[in-house]
């Protein structure tokens, strides 16, 4: 018979004890009306797999009663009785099954924690700790008549086989609500179930108002909002949409896989699956993808800092309000105010309020809505916001925005990002005073070092001032800008592409030509057709992509207008362009540089989509537009000129409609365009390098065979050897089917099927999971079932 388990192994009893307890305990995984839990003692699933026990996340003399994964070296709790009311002491405090049925927490003899069942059986109850996880309280002699289970009371995690959902008809519904922090389990502010509005999909809220995040509707196979979601996977999904009820569950199909689904303490949904390798939780998916879409994840007046290194901080003059959960990186309970401001009421004296004064916070994007008035001027704003005892912020963009409470959901862009606004937040005068002495001080730091600086750059410019005369004498440089574009003049680029001689390529938006400028610099000159913009609105245009740089762009040198010509100038990539090293057995690339590439180029796109000023869709992806610096490394090239064309877009449309095979159906269908038809063209160009061969060819017949349609149904078979480039012997497979998965994700009809390229860049770098995609129907109409068999 196994025996009770104890917590603390320093801890031994006597043989003859432990056999007392076996005798008086009965079966380790019941508590009855005569066999409670207190103290160190646990009760252990039959198999092993969960222990029900007393427990300290914290280790600080708070405890509570938890279930926790048994058969893992880290302790994870997976549900949590009394998450609101902790004891003090794990040997007084008592869990039991009382008179009238139910099973009760009791400290000191006062009830802290009940299951609170509305059937209840006196004389029979009993509590079995089942090997799902699952705690039920039913009766000792009918086991199917269950009473209450914990399943239905979910903390914040949900574990395989754990129904998921709403009834219906009582409105009685699941809630997974996260915790405060890492070491105290009492609700967070974020919280996921139901709709309980649609009543068709799943939605994490925060603080019961806001809806940050949706599961969208089932497909019969997955949700539409988790593109990466297993269709044929590990796991198997059971969906219930009736009038009666909605519910969801997920099973492992490898009961040995330890995995489980949490809503963090900062408000992502992640499912996290347990390495016995390296004994650590590894994260498959987790949403929202960007951690400052989650509705105010960083509290009261606590600011999101969203990009590539996504934290949180506080508003200049504030402090955590926990500086204990802000350690632990959970930030939803904000930030207060260093000192109190001094404005109370009406009778305040001028002086008094004029002590308060306003701090300048740069580019803050705000979805908590203020009040607007109609003034024109920042000071008019600011006076009014002064004389107003409760105003705590404002700023003026257009109108004049107040703000009369705690400031939420705070966002501050990258630098260059135009969608923000400056806020000015309301401080006690010592606070500004404080703010300006460091500022101050960090202005001289910067004056000192730009003298340093300054010197040297002189000493510089008086060594080489004969050849940058030389420079701008012979190459007529119109001007330089602050993004260090260069507007050159058109006789020096004739003269430096020897008449436009050396032609390298030619696409949808022009022909490009090699050049070399004075210092013996290879450039690429693109003279543009179709260009009918003015010269100012072409300047600034240009000007904009001058300040977008990724190690996956082709650089902008510069440009050049003259009249109707328009003509920009890049670095020149000496190993050309994707295509030629693809289609021609005389330049065959390796898998390691194919798939460098595919995660170079998703990272380019990602910057486009994700980071730039506003979003950037490239339109035209194709390997003729990836070009190979000297390490192979791959550079977009063509990644402003849909940009530039905007407003002549359905002309460009003709034009791009000119390469075949990448064009998603919403081109097709005459659909506004996202950056999901980037996506679609991705995913036909990742075919082709994976394959080494066009992704359609035309038969004599004049009909159209597609490569990706046999190779999505390869794929969606589990077969993908056969899909391979044959000319490779070398290859990564984990790569490999990594990459033909997202292949067939992107070319989804529905571009809500499609993943972002975040989530792409996420699964190739195999941070996130993904299985095989169903094949896209629209493809097989499109050929009328003419594809490649072979």
């Amino acid at each position: 018979m196994a025996l009770l388990k104890k917590t603390h192994p320093s801890i031994t009893l006597p043989i003859f004890l432990l056999h007392f307890c076996a005798i008086t305990f009965g079966a380790t995984d019941t508590i009855s009306r005569t066999q409670p839990l207190s103290g160190d003692i646990t009760i252990v699933s039959k198999e092993g797999n969960f222990e029900l026990g007393f427990f300290s996340p914290g280790n600080n003399g708070n405890f509570y009663v938890g279930i926790w994964f048994r058969t893992i070296s880290k302790r994870t709790v997976i549900w949590v009785a009394n998450r609101d009311i902790p004891v003090s002491n794990a040997s007084s405090p008592e869990l039991a099954i009382t008179m009238d049925g139910n099973l009760v927490l009791n400290s000191l003899g006062a009830p802290i924690w009940s299951s609170n069942s509305t059937r209840k059986s006196s004389r029979s109850s009993t509590a079995v700790l089942l090997d799902s996880g699952n705690l039920i309280l039913r009766d000792q002699y009918n086991s199917s008549d269950i009473f209450w289970q914990s399943f239905d009371h979910p903390t914040d995690t949900v574990v395989s086989g754990q129904w998921f959902g709403i009834d219906k008809i009582t409105y009685e519904y699941q809630d997974s609500v996260s915790w405060k922090n890492q070491e105290d389990p009492a609700p967070g502010p974020f919280s996921y179930h139901a709709d309980l509005v649609t009543m068709s999909q799943y939605v994490s809220i925060w603080n019961h108002s806001e809806v940050y995040w949706q599961s969208g509707n089932w497909t019969g196979k997955a949700f539409t909002s988790i593109p990466g979601m297993p269709l044929k996977s590990d796991y198997i999904y059971d969906f219930v949409n009736n009038s009666r009820e909605l519910k969801f569950r997920w099973t492992t199909k490898d009961v040995s896989v330890i995995t489980r689904v949490i809503l963090s303490n900062n408000g992502q949904l992640q499912r996290l699956t347990w390495s016995n390798d390296s004994e650590e939780w590894i994260t498959g998916w987790y949403f929202p993808a960007a951690l400052c879409d989650v509705y105010s994840v960083c509290g009261p007046f606590g600011v999101c800092r969203t990009g590539s290194d996504e934290q949180c901080f506080c508003l200049p003059g504030f402090r955590p309000a926990s500086s204990r959960s802000w350690r632990l990186g959970a930030w939803s309970q904000g930030c207060v105010r260093q000192t109190d401001i001094q404005c109370a009421e009406s009778n305040i004296s001028s002086a008094i309020k004029e002590s308060d004064a306003f701090l300048k916070i740069t580019n803050i994007k705000f979805s908590q809505n203020p009040v607007k008035l109609k003034v024109q001027s920042m000071e008019g704003c600011r006076s009014i916001c002064l004389s107003n005892c409760s105003c705590t912020a404002y700023a003026h963009k257009q109108d004049c925005n107040i703000w009369n409470s705690e400031l939420w959901d705070l966002k501050q862009l990258p630098n260059g990002n135009t969608d923000g606004s400056d806020m000015y937040i309301r401080l006690a005068a010592s606070d500004h005073v404080v703010q300006d002495s460091e500022k101050k001080a960090h202005h001289l730091r910067l004056i000192v070092l730009f003298a340093v600086l300054g010197s040297i750059f002189m000493a510089l410019c008086a060594l080489s001032i004969t050849v940058k005369m030389f420079q701008r004498t012979s190459s007529r440089k119109a001007f330089s800008d602050n993004y260090s574009l260069v507007v050159y003049d058109y006789s020096f680029l004739r003269h430096c592409t020897k008449n436009f001689s050396d032609r390298v390529g030619q696409g949808s938006f022009g022909s490009v030509f090699k050049g070399l400028l004075p210092d013996s610099k290879p450039i690429a000159v693109k003279k543009l057709q179709g260009m009918k913009q003015g010269e100012k609105q072409f300047h600034t245009e240009v000007r904009a992509l001058g300040k977008i740089h990724h190690n996956n762009l082709v650089h902008l040198i510069g440009f050049c207008l003259r009249g109707a010509e328009r003509m920009l100038v890049y670095d020149f990539m000496v190993n050309g362009s994707l295509d030629a090293h693809l289609f021609k057995d005389e330049k065959i690339l390796d898998w390691n540089t194919r798939f460098l590439i595919i995660l170079g180029v998703a990272k380019g796109l990602q910057y486009l989509h994700d980071e730039c000023q506003e979003c950037i869709i490239h339109c035209d992806i194709k390997p003729e537009n990836v070009l190979l610096d000297v390490n192979f490394s791959p550079k977009l090239a063509d990644f402003g000129l849909a940009k530039l064309m905007e407003r002549h877009f359905s002309r460009a449309l003709t034009t791009m409609r000119g390469t075949a095979g990448y064009l998603a159906p919403e081109w097709i269908g005459g659909l506004p365009i996202t950056p999901k038809a980037d996506v679609y063209s991705y995913g036909m160009m990742l075919f082709e390098i994976i394959s080494g061969r066009r992704n359609s060819e035309l038969m004599e017949s004049g009909a159209i065979r597609y490569f990706p349609v046999w190779a999505a149904i390869r794929i969606s078979e589990g077969d993908i050897s056969e899909i391979l480039d044959p000319r490779l012997s070398a290859v990564n497979f984990q790569e490999l089917e990594r990459a033909c998965k997202v292949a067939c994700w992107c070319i989804q009809d529905n571009e809500a099927h499609r993943p972002t390229m975040r989530q792409i860049v996420q699964i190739l770098q195999d941070i996130q999971d993904v299985s095989a995609a169903p094949v896209p129907v629209f493809l097989k109409q499109l050929v009328d079932g003419e594809y490649i068999s072979s």
